[in-house]
């Protein structure tokens, strides 16, 4: 099935579209291969960070696509987080087509004019951009579990950068280990009436299964999720070496942490369209 933009898969999506991160090859293969069992679509997202880890940006971000392009179900790789225009125009010229461009760390008025100019080059060109009224928790902004996106801020916003796509606050943050994030839905509501565009979920691995379900039904539409599938990798790989102590082929026990992420991801894609 050929390569597809998120924006694609978010338009013709009836209930929430997860997105999940890719660190390493096997988790690329691990979320294409989960999507495929759960028969759904699904958006492979390389972060600014994971960049950082590999040093570059084009191994992992042409592996990626390499394996969406293979999928047998519509797949779509996106750049998350990315902070550094250079980093954008990269992906884009790599074929990446959707971008999370991260100016939450400026001061308001720099935060709508690195991204309405972002959000611009990208247009021109095809590509479908998301981006932040604020920080995202986990990186300590207004995404921290005690804050919330302003309804008629955002809407602002979203006129003023013309962008795609909004992450919002309403009660995650990043790198949860544990799911017991509290949302408030009554404000996905509200944000979906007013917000023009379709509102993005960071932070979900801390978020129950049922809220996650209903967080889709109040409005929510690309849900991203990371250390929930980064939890189950690890895990599997531990039970794997502390079973058998003398292995020594990294094959057999990254494929043990490649199937429980399958697993998680065909799992996570059932609940978000329930």
């Amino acid at each position: 099935m050929p390569l597809v933009s998120t924006g694609e898969i978010v338009r013709a999506a009836s209930g929430g579209v997860g997105a999940f991160n890719v660190i390493q090859l096997e988790h690329a293969e691990a979320i294409v291969a989960g999507a495929e069992a759960a028969g759904a679509p699904v958006v492979l997202q390389i972060s600014e960070n994971c960049v950082r880890y590999h040093g570059a940006l084009a191994p992992i971000a042409l592996a990626s696509l390499a394996v969406a392009r293979a999928a047998a179900v519509p797949a779509a790789v996106h750049l998350d987080h990315a902070t550094d225009r250079a980093l954008v125009e990269e992906a884009v010229a790599l074929g990446i087509g959707s971008v999370m461009f991260d100016a939450s760390a400026l001061p308001d008025d720099e935060n709508v004019a690195q991204t309405a100019s972002v959000a611009a080059w990208c247009h021109e060109r095809g590509v479908w951009v998301e981006a932040e009224l604020g920080e995202v928790g986990g990186k300590d902004g207004v995404h921290a579990p005690g804050v919330r996106t302003d309804p008629s801020e955002a809407a602002r916003y979203v006129t003023a950068t013309g962008i795609d796509a909004l992450a919002v606050a309403v009660g995650t943050s990043h790198a949860m280990t544990t799911k017991d994030a509290v949302l408030d839905l009554a404000l996905i509501a509200r944000l979906r009436e007013v917000v023009p565009v379709p509102l993005v979920l960071h932070g979900s691995s801390g978020v129950p299964d049922e809220t996650l379900r209903e967080a889709v039904h109040h409005g929510m539409q690309k849900i991203n999720i990371a250390t929930h599938l980064n939890k189950a990798f690890t895990t599997a790989i531990r039970h794997h070496l502390d079973a058998h102590p003398t292995v020594v082929d990294s094959r057999k026990y990254l494929a043990t942490g490649r199937d429980a992420v399958a697993r998680e991801v065909t799992h996570l894609l059932e609940i978000l369209g329930s």
